[in-house]
């Protein structure tokens, strides 16, 4: 293997050490959202109950000022029975009191059912609300408990990013675009290993020329099929990393 292959199969080697962390970032981050998005549905839920309670108790209200205004009324009926003197105005006064007395009837029933659906709901705030404290303190343990994997994580990452910058320094300026040019499309792929005569990336056997050109390791050699870096790893490379 020449000097300028294992320069990119070295600098391929750090950088899907980098990449290695995506899925243990993305771990890290969907505990947090779970443990967000748990306390947002809560939230909702306190929200749309309080809302209910908000509105019966402004039903009730309008209820309670309709209640007023017909006691009013059959004071005035009560006022005005003992004058009436035709049996139309007796039978008019009796109609307007029945209705009145009627609907005094059923919004008293409407403020008690709305009172006791209002009852039902606090229960079932006070329930969601403890859920929702849970919930929150859940999501404050979560953020406390990844926070020393994301720093080891941090870490672990800004060595390996030194360790990059050094290896790029020392690297061809055409070489490194050639690499970052086939990286944009072949990701972790881009600089690959050839066994038993096959690009490991395509999966697709080179041909004899080729193979011969990656043996006597003069020069970088691509795949005829998808174009990715190939080299082959021998045994005694192959210890040295180890």
């Amino acid at each position: 293997m020449n000097i300028y292959t294992k320069e990119l199969v070295q600098l391929s080697k750090i950088d899907n050490a980098l990449d290695s962390f995506n899925p243990q970032i993305e771990q890290i981050n969907a505990k947090v959202e779970k443990a967000k998005k748990e306390v947002d549905n809560l939230k909702a839920q306190a929200s749309s109950v309080i809302e209910l309670i908000d509105s019966n108790n402004a039903k009730i209200t309008s209820f309670e000022e309709q209640i007023k205004n017909l006691k009013e009324q059959l004071d005035e009926i009560k006022k005005k029975q003992p004058k009436v003197k035709t049996e139309r105005e007796i039978a008019s006064l009796s109609s307007e009191e029945h209705i009145a007395k009627d609907t005094l009837k059923y919004d008293n029933e409407e403020i008690e059912r709305l009172n006791k659906i209002n009852e039902v709901k606090k229960a079932e705030l006070e329930e969601i609300e403890q859920k929702l404290k849970e919930a929150e303190e859940n999501l404050e343990e979560v953020v406390k408990s990844i926070e020393s994997d994301v720093a080891a994580i941090e870490e672990q990452k800004a060595s390996l990013y030194k360790e990059r910058e050094k290896q790029i320094i020392s690297m061809d300026s055409k070489i490194l675009a050639f690499y970052e040019k086939i990286r944009k499309w072949a990701g972790n792929t881009a600089i690959i290993k050839v066994e038993k005569q096959a690009c490991y990336g395509c999966y697709i056997k080179i041909n004899d020329k080729t193979y011969s050109d990656l043996i006597k390791g003069e020069e970088i050699v691509s795949c005829p099929h998808c174009g990715r870096v190939l080299y082959i790893e021998n045994e005694n490379e192959s210890e040295q990393e180890a």
